[in-house]
């Protein structure tokens, strides 16, 4: 199994990124994982305590359960992934995605290249960095259009924790990538070029 992870600040364009290297090889060739469905659960928090968690910290995550996925995955078995509700900051209760076992893997999320264990378990580290106005804009529609939110609560967010977390954990999180995509999925020769190199390196493992 070849385990490819892609990571980058809120709104770089990581999931872009991903669905196109997805497209070009094919749907049925790859596993496709979201980060952000592994948040930890807090069901014993009220709605005003969940609201107030640093969802932007990297220990936010239960990547030791992302992590035990991966080895499933490798071994051939399916791993049953949790669903998040963001307009609750909970999981969906008895609500699981189903990840089949396939040749390649793809991992995205914010905090993919931050913790080592997790990326022990990546074969091809990236990074989509892209300018901070740009990211800033495409989560402030995102977080109005998808997640019912107030430019008010945007804004407060990304003073306090968005841009303080991206500067301490996810900035410093490039040196590990194998590979740079700058402007995220409008760079049609990095997408590529990550296509091919997944490639080659899958036929290399076989």
């Amino acid at each position: 199994m070849l385990t490819i992870g892609i990571a980058g600040g809120t709104g770089s364009g990581k999931t872009t990124v991903a669905r196109a290297v997805i497209d070009r090889l094919g749907a049925d060739k790859v596993t496709f994982i979201s980060q952000d469905n592994y948040y930890k659960d807090h069901p014993h928090l009220s709605m005003a305590e969940r609201e107030k968690i640093n969802y932007d910290h990297p220990l936010v995550f239960e990547n030791e359960l992302l992590i035990e996925h991966l080895k499933q995955l490798s071994e051939g078995q399916p791993a049953e992934a949790p669903v998040y509700d963001f307009t609750t900051h909970s999981r969906f209760p008895n609500k699981t995605i189903t990840l089949a076992p396939c040749k390649i893997v793809v991992v995205e999320g914010l905090h993919v290249l931050s913790d080592e264990k997790l990326r022990e378990m990546i074969d091809i580290k990236v990074f989509v960095d892209t300018d901070p106005d740009v990211r800033i804009l495409r989560r402030v529609l995102r977080d109005i259009e998808e997640r019912g939110r107030s430019i008010h609560s945007i804004h407060e967010q990304y003073l306090k924790t968005v841009k303080p977390m991206h500067e301490a954990f996810i900035e410093p999180s490039k040196k590990y990538a194998d590979l740079i995509i700058p402007q995220g999925g409008e760079n049609e020769v990095g997408i590529q070029l990550l296509s091919v190199l997944m490639e080659k390196h899958l036929v290399a493992k076989m």
